[in-house]
């Protein structure tokens, strides 16, 4: 886009960009076929007008039929013709050729005739049906022309003579030999016939000179010498004035108005009525001009006789009375070979060294062709593609990264491009500053890849045991490691829970200063000789060791096999996640819990071997409790001998075996059996006797009523004695006792974890 001028990319790669793809990557995709890929690249990213619009290799010439419906092109390798079919946008056909074309001109309306100047000095004529003859000249041709009254090709060599071919008569004619007063002339670079009066128009090389012909006397009418001086003062090739050549020639349609392109990269506007130039326009690059033409018809914004000169790098479109300011300007993806304006349109065909031949449409040059008309409605869409290629070859940059690639010295010139909180820098710029700041930014890269890429192989590995590095005394050297991890991972947890709780971290990398400073048995030189000497060995199979590592012992009589480092990384997790584990057991920081929470938090498998403290304290306290109230509360025992109350006459408080006495049938009793004998129910006998050797004791009977109680004691109204110092009733605390106390637990404890871990709950009903 130039002075708002719009320009599109309708065909090839887009303008202005080099990050089109590459020739190889077009060549591959083309030889496997259009994937997904390449289809969703065709419709997200360009427009392709003219389905197929490419060469295998490059094209070299490419022009319009005069009926406007096709297009001819010239192209390699393999060397080629190729016709598109603009009603149907799509290729036609294709045709090879023995050698590589240098020029073609068509002779007819369409394709059907054409004559072609090829690159091994021969003339080939080609037809509908295909080739239809070939001849050959004397020397390699540089230029071919048609002249329409008289029927005479006119090809251009590498020397003074312009061969002509009459197509009418089927011969060669005698040839037009040019001279020059500056000396001979080295070839003729290219033949121009003015549409309106058919000047004959010769563009030398080496002299700088035009040389105008009349077709109907084959004699020169004039020559026109381009001004050496001036061109080389303001162009950019510094070479002698002899260097100055005619590399293109155009005629406007008004019959006086000539466009002439010079080797120096200058185009020079004539009136044939004056010797000198009245505009001159310098494309900048110092390269021949490969095309000049005028553009008549079909203007819209731009006025009438404007120009478009093209040399190997830039397409520049301006107006003839000011050739200072561009119209447009385009830069082509590719070396150009070729240019072609449709003639009445704004759209121009380019051929190039690359694959594809682009096509673009400026809508302010001129309307779309009849056969493209539906461009007009798709500008908006195509504007978006134009719009997104205007940074597409830089790189956002913040400041802060612009510092450390070390360009921050750029700020203000312009190589940097402001934009919102950065800037944009050439792309080829910034990986070549990226580079010199980081040389080794890919291997370090790649390293962190690998490493990566190797610890996620790592985690699906089954872990073994860390070798400890020991030549004797591996065993005591594994247990000694396990136990530092343990304490590691208790440290680690009492730095959480400090730092949770708020501690300051001065005091909490103190105390890790100094787990990190107590020196270890395994790196202790005082220990060394535990591990590396053969006196310090232990036995295991010895009886001191089994006395002292009675389940290591255990474990060798029974062939037990060692835990892998897997099951012990599974059985630590199953105790940190066991019921009042997830603390260490050696904090005393905790505040001290009751009985029955330190019974919950205690598990023997845990620990085999090992007594629960608190629980053997606990139980301890818990039966001097009950011992101490055995002492103080009277205790109430059933009675041997059923006792009759209550309107049943059974006694509550009687065995299940007198209360079956005292209600079944009664037997007779012998009268030779003591008063004081007793059948019971299943047929034995109670007998209460006593000595008869001195004076009965109240205390020493067996049964009540046995004998005279002692002196000074009387019998207590409500008391029933039994004996050896039992008694009951009497004992006004016992209304007080509770019926839990006399008749003891009828329910299971409350508040200790069931093995089961079911909670049972009371139904309702």
């Amino acid at each position: 886009m130039a002075n708002d001028v719009k320009v599109y990319t309708v065909n090839g790669s887009t303008a202005g960009s080099s990050s089109s793809l590459p020739d190889w990557l077009i060549r591959k995709r083309a030889a496997k076929g259009k994937g997904k890929r390449a289809i969703r690249e065709h419709v997200e990213g360009t427009i392709e007008l003219i389905q197929g619009f490419e060469f295998p290799e490059a094209s070299n010439r490419i022009k319009s039929t005069r009926d406007g419906h096709h297009v001819v092109a010239t192209g390699t390798y393999k060397p080629q013709i190729r016709v598109w079919d603009l009603d149907q946008l799509s290729l036609k056909f294709e045709r090879h050729t023995d050698a590589e074309n240098v020029d073609f001109v068509l002779l007819s309306d369409d394709w059907t005739k054409s004559i072609h100047l090829q690159n091994d000095r021969t003339l080939e004529l080609h037809t509908q049906g295909g080739h239809h003859y070939r001849t050959r000249i004397p020397r390699f041709g540089r230029s071919l022309a048609f002249h329409f009254p008289s029927c005479d090709a006119y090809v251009s060599a590498s020397g003074n003579e312009i061969y002509r071919l009459n197509l009418d008569q089927g011969r060669f004619m005698n040839p037009l030999v040019l001279s020059s007063e500056d000396g001979e002339v080295a070839g003729v670079n290219v033949i121009d016939i003015n549409p309106a009066h058919q000047l004959l128009a010769f563009g030398i090389e080496g002299n700088g000179t035009v040389q105008f012909w009349d077709p109907r006397s084959r004699s020169s009418v004039g020559t026109l010498r381009l001004p050496k001086t001036r061109l080389f003062q303001t162009g950019v090739d510094t070479a002698s004035s002899g260097d100055l050549s005619v590399t293109a020639i155009c005629s406007r349609h008004d019959g006086l108005s000539y466009a002439v392109g010079t080797s120096t990269g200058h185009t020079l506007l004539y009136d044939i009525r004056a010797a000198r130039p009245f505009a001159t326009k310098d494309q900048g690059y110092g390269l021949a001009v490969k095309n000049v033409s005028w553009i008549d018809g079909g203007s819209r914004m731009a006025g009438d006789g404007m120009v478009v000169s093209a040399d190997k790098k830039v397409i520049k479109i301006w107006d003839r009375n000011t050739p200072s300011t561009n119209f447009a300007s385009i830069t082509p993806a590719n070396d150009l070979n070729d240019l072609h304006h449709v003639p009445g349109s704004g759209l121009l065909m380019t051929a190039n060294e690359g694959i594809q031949m682009a096509t673009y449409y400026i809508p302010q040059l001129g309307p779309a062709p009849r056969w493209a008309s539906f461009l007009e409605n798709i500008t908006e869409e195509m504007e978006d593609q134009t719009t997104r290629s205007v940074y597409e070859d830089f790189k956002f940059v913040e400041r802060t990264e612009l510092k450390t690639l070390g360009l921050d010295h750029l700020i203000g010139t312009p190589t940097l491009k402001p934009y919102m909180h950065g800037y944009f820098v050439s792309l080829k710029l910034y990986e070549a500053a990226r580079l010199i700041a980081n040389p080794f930014a890919y291997a370090e890269h790649r390293e962190k890849m690998v490493r990566d890429k190797m610890d996620k192989m790592a985690e699906t590995r089954i872990r073994t045991k860390k070798e400890v590095g020991v030549k004797v005394n591996k065993a005591l050297a594994e247990k000694i490691l396990r136990e530092e991890e343990k304490a590691k991972k208790r440290e680690e947890r009492k730095k959480r829970r400090k730092a949770e709780a708020g501690e300051s971290d001065m005091e909490v990398d103190a105390e890790g200063a100094e787990e990190k400073d107590r020196p270890s048995v395994l790196t202790d030189p005082r220990f060394a000789a535990v591990f590396e000497s053969n006196e310090f060995a232990i036995d295991e199979s010895s009886r001191e060791f089994a006395l002292l590592n009675p389940s290591a012992a255990a474990q060798q009589r029974t062939g037990a096999r060692p835990k892998t480092a897997v099951e012990d990384e599974e059985d630590e997790s199953e105790k940190s996640s066991s019921d009042g584990l997830g603390s260490d057991s050696e904090d005393d920081e905790g505040s001290d819990s009751d009985d029955a929470g330190e019974l919950t938090k205690f598990d023997p498998r845990t620990r085999p071997g090992q007594k629960n403290v608190r629980v053997q304290e606990a139980y301890d306290r818990t039966r001097e409790r009950n011992r101490m109230a055995g002492r103080t509360t009277n205790v109430n025992l059933v009675p041997m001998r059923a006792q009759a109350d209550g309107s049943r006459g059974v006694d509550k408080n009687a065995t299940f075996g007198q209360r079956r006495m005292s209600t079944g049938p009664k037997k007779q009793q012998s009268s030779s059996f003591a008063p004081d004998a007793h059948f019971t129910a299943d047929g034995g006998m109670e007998l209460s006797w006593m000595p008869s050797s001195g004076p009965q004791d109240a205390d020493d009977m067996l049964v009540s009523g046995g004998g005279a109680p002692k002196k000074g004691k009387t019998k207590r109204p409500g008391v029933e004695s039994f004996g050896a110092g039992m008694e009951r009733g009497g004992d006004e605390r016992s209304a007080d006792i509770s019926e839990s106390d006399r008749k003891g637990r009828t329910q299971r404890r409350k508040g200790v974890r069931s093995g089961s871990k079911n909670v049972f709950r009371k139904m309702d009903g």
